[in-house]
């Protein structure tokens, strides 16, 4: 008994402070929020544009030599191509892991701040805010956003402590928290899952599979996401999003930020 003691006082504290205390340190290879510079964007350069795979970055010239770009963080896969092409850092990724939005138009970004996630309304509060139960749906996910999603159980976030669980049975659920692109033979058993879920029911589509398709936008196999399905409440981007950014999100719905 002494030395279990002994070990579990060396270990000290292993779960994360936040959000009461700072969020833990994101290596420094961590891309987060892209920043866009639009003074820095030539009118005639498209090399960031042409080099993104899935189309997420668009171009709208103005007067002079400026473009406004934006980023669609639901088509985004954080890779650093376009960072990579682009001769004038008009596009660098920063470390805010600050991402979800409630609405898939306010994942389109420019040089303006990112609206992030609001709370519920004060009824859904009411009900979800202290005990949130939710059937985590891989709909042709490729289980990285599936793993960084059972990361906050482990000791080190301890998801639980907010009244948030995963559970077995979509009947048990508040929600629906959904990763994959939604594939063709996934279709039925998501909407089935949804309806199952008693009502009133909340949706959180996780990554980019989940928001537009991720890398296989547009295949004539998936449905370029949860949205054309059922109805998302919560859009937490990345490929994979860190737990962080998900936890993040997750607490920001809840009205615990």
């Amino acid at each position: 008994m002494i030395r279990v003691l002994l070990a579990r006082w060396q270990q000290k504290h292993r779960t994360i402070r936040f959000p009461d205390g700072p969020p833990p340190v994101l290596p420094e290879r961590f891309r987060g929020l892209p920043q866009l510079v639009a003074a820095r964007c030539q009118a005639d350069c498209r090399r960031c544009v042409d080099a993104c795979p899935t189309g997420a970055i668009v171009e709208a010239p103005q007067a002079g030599a400026a473009t406004r770009l934006t980023v669609d963080l639901g088509r985004c896969l954080f890779c650093p191509d376009c960072a990579a092409a682009c001769p004038h850092q008009a596009i660098t990724y920063s470390n805010d892991y600050r991402l979800a939005t409630c609405t898939r138009e306010n994942l389109i970004t420019g040089e303006a701040p990112l609206k992030l996630a609001a709370a519920l309304d004060a009824k859904a509060r009411k009900i979800f805010g202290r005990s949130l139960r939710l059937r985590q749906v891989s709909a042709g996910g490729c289980n990285a956003c599936e793993a960084d999603t059972n990361v906050l159980g482990t000791v080190g976030w301890d998801l639980g402590r907010f009244g948030v669980q995963f559970v077995a049975s979509p009947r048990h659920a508040d929600g629906l928290l959904i990763t994959g692109a939604v594939s063709d033979n996934m279709k039925l058993a998501l909407e089935k899952t949804w309806q199952a879920v008693p009502s009133p029911k909340i949706v959180i589509a996780v990554g980019a599979c989940a928001i537009s398709g991720g890398p296989y936008i547009d295949h004539p196999e998936v449905h370029n996401g949860a949205a054309g399905t059922v109805p998302v409440d919560l859009f937490v981007p990345g490929c994979p999003p860190h737990p962080l950014t998900i936890l993040d999100g997750l607490l920001r719905l809840l009205g615990r930020l």
